[in-house]
């Protein structure tokens, strides 16, 4: 039974113990245990967020690192002292404690996971109502944190077991097959125990790859978007004779595919796969962030489809596709929501990839190959403090104001656009960089967009020059 520690709240209260505010991103908290995020901090975010939800239920779950179980702890007794209801259920992959929420119609939740962050960081995914947390909701915490303003109350404890019914809910989405094999590679994250089983259960031959939860991810990065972290994988997948692998990130929400071959396929290329054979079924919108390269619009509109761009990050993504009902959405991370989830699952996208290939009766090379493909730079991460960040995005955009050639977006950073390729610059949300990524229909196109972006912006220029 979780107790609340009265003197410790009333300490917090008072402000005695400052957090650090650099842990508030665009879509979540994040920041390195022991520094800048510690029990104390995870105790006053948890009486604001009790004091914001007004006494209602806030269901709590959690990754596999360490430092996941003293920041829980803590941030369930600031509830409590707020006078919430928590339903503790435990330590479990985010799409499964999503789906708690939904299972135990509960609207507000908190999820503890450093996602795909290092094993020394961890964090918080907030939701104070069934959408993700916006921007704005996540500022009123800071600015109650920073003030002391919170609620005082008596509040309950209840664990509550989800696993199970998450586990039925995704097995019952898709039909039992046979035949296809898959490297499962957990990177010892929350789905390590829970994949493998599923995907036996659906008929799938499962070589498992790191399946052993460890929160210090002793066999890889728990980032699975950076190719360096797939070696074991892409070797793994080729000496098996597997059909594909997958690859998940610390808290199973991102999921990456490897094919046949060994080759990684780039996650705006498997959003297009999956566009593709859900639009099908008639037409629909596909949201896609600022940083996928073109063929996703293109593709999405030659199958009927209605492509939206949306910036990078989950909240960004996810809310987009449930106010206007969108058939699916993705990011360049790994990230895939559906609508008919409401949310982005990488078990279900792994499911989904497994059962298009099973459909079709092609292999997932096959289909990467019938896909043009754009010469693309890699994000290109330039350390840069956000003011200065944010002074070189408006000077680029100036530079290209009164440009009649081009069509400048503002939507996240500055994106100029030409009929042949497109330069986006923008501050990173979670991390003092200036992201850049470039692409065009060849790669003599690609050298003139760059050189002429870093000609009309010294800044730019300058930190380029010094990457």
């Amino acid at each position: 039974m979780m107790t609340v520690t009265n003197a410790s709240a009333q300490r917090v209260a008072r402000g005695d113990i400052l957090a650090d505010m650099s842990i508030f991103k665009a879509c979540d908290i994040r920041g390195r245990y022991g520094q800048n995020l510690t029990p104390e901090v995870a105790l006053r975010l948890g009486l604001a967020i009790g004091t914001e939800t007004t006494g209602r239920p806030v269901v709590v779950g959690g990754d596999v690192r360490p430092s996941t179980a003293p920041l829980k702890e803590a941030l369930i007794r600031g509830l409590m002292a707020a006078g919430s209801h928590v339903l503790d259920v435990g330590v479990l992959p985010t799409p499964a404690f999503y789906f708690a929420k939904d299972h135990l119609g509960v609207e507000a939740g908190v999820m503890v996971t450093g996602s795909h962050n290092p094993p020394g960081d961890n964090g918080f995914k907030v939701s104070l109502s069934p959408w993700s947390a916006t921007a704005e909701e996540l500022a009123s915490l800071e600015n109650r944190m920073t003030r002391g303003d919170f609620a005082q109350g008596t509040g309950s404890y209840q664990r509550v077991g989800v696993i199970e019914p998450y586990m039925a809910f995704v097995k019952s989405r898709f039909p039992a097959s046979d035949g296809l094999k898959v490297v499962v590679d957990a990177g010892n994250g929350c789905y390590a125990a829970i994949a493998p089983a599923v995907l036996r259960d659906r008929g799938y031959d499962v070589v498992e790859l790191f399946c052993e939860p460890d929160g210090t991810f002793p066999n890889r990065n728990p980032n699975p978007a950076v190719a360096s972290n797939l070696k074991a994988l892409c070797e793994t997948v080729v000496q098996s004779g597997a059909d594909l692998g997958i690859a998940f990130d610390g808290d199973g929400d991102r999921a990456v595919f490897v094919d046949g071959r060994g080759h990684a396929v780039g996650s705006d290329r498997s959003l297009v796969i999956f566009a593709l054979y859900l639009l099908r079924r008639g037409p629909g919108e596909v949201v896609h962030d600022i940083k996928c390269s073109s063929i996703v619009p293109e593709e999405v509109r030659k199958a009927g489809g209605t492509p939206v761009m949306e910036k990078s990050g989950h909240a960004f993504i996810r809310n987009t596709l449930l106010r206007r009902k969108a058939v699916m959405g993705g990011e360049i991370s790994g990230h895939f929501f559906f609508g008919e989830l409401g949310r982005d699952d990488g078990l279900y996208a792994a499911l989904l990839m497994l059962r298009i290939l099973t459909e079709t009766g092609q292999r997932l090379a096959d289909l990467n190959d019938t896909i043009p493909s754009y010469p693309i730079t890699p994000d290109i991460r330039l350390p840069c403090p956000l003011q200065e960040a944010e002074a070189t995005v408006r000077e680029v955009m100036a530079a290209f104001a009164q440009d009649t050639g081009s069509e400048i977006s503002t939507l996240d950073g500055v994106r100029v656009a030409w009929p042949d390729g497109w330069a986006l610059i923008r501050p990173s949300v979670t991390e003092a960089l200036l992201t850049l990524r470039f692409e065009a229909h060849s790669a003599v196109r690609l050298a003139e967009i760059q050189e002429m972006v870093a000609a009309r912006s010294p800044r730019l220029r300058a930190k380029m020059g010094k990457s």
